[in-house]
């Protein structure tokens, strides 16, 4: 049986319909509740890395936390796009799923049975 990691919003409908989907094509999955264990940096950067995103790309724009931390400046680095991220976990894109080496993020949930 082939083990994949998700990161999961268990509030999300995409994050639970990603979860059944990987669920019913058999393979062990290994759910983290990234609101509740936020990824590490270096988690985060492996994420972008695999997915071949920035990190704004990561990013939801629509949280409060974006505006707060005024995340849409230009002049931020990757470094601190990366830290918001660690800092406030809500602001990463969601699922995001890890299988075979790769990523994808589960928009729509089959996105993620490439990797599979």
């Amino acid at each position: 049986m082939q083990k994949v990691t998700i990161w999961h919003n268990p509030r999300c409908s995409k994050s639970r319909e990603t979860l059944g989907l990987l669920q019913s094509h058999h393979t062990e999955v290994q759910v983290i509740e990234y609101l509740k264990t936020p990824p590490k940096l270096a988690d985060i950067e492996r994420a972008l890395v695999l997915l071949r995103m920035e990190p704004r790309e990561l990013i939801r724009t629509t949280e409060d936390e974006y505006r707060k931390l005024h995340l849409d400046d230009r002049e931020l680095t990757r470094a601190q796009l990366i830290a918001a991220m660690h800092a406030h976990p809500i602001l990463i894109q969601r699922p995001v799923v890890f299988a075979n080496g790769r990523a994808r993020i589960g928009r729509p949930p089959e996105a993620v049975l490439d990797i599979l």
